[in-house]
């Protein structure tokens, strides 16, 4: 654990460093500036997208649906469509549920407690917390990929993180500054030095403003990663054969047939034989397409 001392010192600098290099963002802005609803447009936007990718679907979908009473008035499928090659489609389909769920039970509002936006459609804790901070500058410690990554290196001298654990956010807790304000901007700013600085494979060391506290350039950089499980290749998996359906339904501009939606799946090659589908009951199951009549269309 760090000391209370060098836990300010942290933060400074590194509060510091992001008031000076941070990327301008359209999610980013002072509180009482940024729209509550941005913030959490963005964070469902960004789990397991990097921000350039999110950058102009984000924009895209904020010009035409700038409450969430905008998003809750469509169908479903149009918040698929929109979403466009973003990934992890079922995403748009939570963020149109949380959408309905503001307009009808929130006054059209995205609500500052964490608990309350627990109950939100595809809202975790991740979320809940940087809702929280970022849009209301509430002090809660915010954790992703990038800001493990720092702590596990910066704290505890290891290469890279391990599996998540509910450790991260005890750490994380430890370095935030008192001042909730300064609390927001660190947990950005952990953040972004993870994502332009202490990167996984080739950290800027020279440009960190905490290389001096850091415990892993302090040990000599040792080979001491954790070992994690990697995460599947998605040429040739299931994901990649779930893409070319919704890919050939977003595009579409009426339903289309059954043997249609198979045979695009099957377009590119397939794994084995029954993945087209396994790929199309699978996006059935989880509500990305509508049956009817042997065809299928977006909900």
């Amino acid at each position: 654990m760090v000391h209370e001392d060098a836990a300010a010192e942290i933060a400074d600098a590194v509060i510091g460093w992001f008031e000076r290099e941070a990327r301008e963002l359209p999610w980013r802005g002072e509180v009482g500036e940024i729209d509550p609803w941005a913030v959490l447009v963005s964070e469902f936007m960004l789990q397991q997208t990097q921000a350039s990718r999110v950058i102009p679907q984000f924009e895209a979908w904020m010009a035409r649906w700038p409450k969430p009473s905008d998003l809750a008035a469509e169908a479903p499928g149009e918040a698929v469509r929109a979403w466009g090659r973003l990934g992890y489609p079922r995403r748009a389909l939570w963020l149109h549920r949380a959408a309905v769920q503001l307009a009808t039970e929130h006054g059209d509002q995205v609500p500052r407690n964490v608990d309350t936006l627990l109950a939100l459609t595809g809202i975790g804790p991740y979320t809940a917390r940087a809702i929280a901070s970022f849009a209301f500058a509430l002090r809660e410690p915010v954790v992703d990929t990038n800001t493990r990554r720092v702590i596990a290196r910066l704290v505890h001298g290891l290469a890279a993180a391990g599996a998540p654990s509910p450790r991260d956010l005890d750490d994380m807790a430890a370095l935030l500054p008192l001042d909730p304000v300064r609390t927001r901007l660190f947990n950005a700013a952990a953040m972004e030095l993870g994502a332009v600085v202490c990167t996984a494979r080739s950290p800027l060391c020279s440009a960190c403003p905490v290389a001096d506290w850091c415990q892993w350039r302090g040990s000599g950089f040792p080979a001491n990663a954790p070992s994690v499980r990697r995460q599947a290749a998605f040429q040739g998996s299931d994901r990649q054969v779930r893409g070319r359906i919704m890919a050939l339904l977003r595009s579409a501009t009426a339903p289309i047939a059954e043997h249609e939606a198979l045979a695009a799946a099957a377009e590119g090659g397939v794994h084995d034989e029954a993945q087209p589908r396994r790929a199309y009951d699978s996006l059935i199951s989880d509500g990305l397409l509508v049956e009817f009549e042997g065809h299928v269309r977006l909900p």
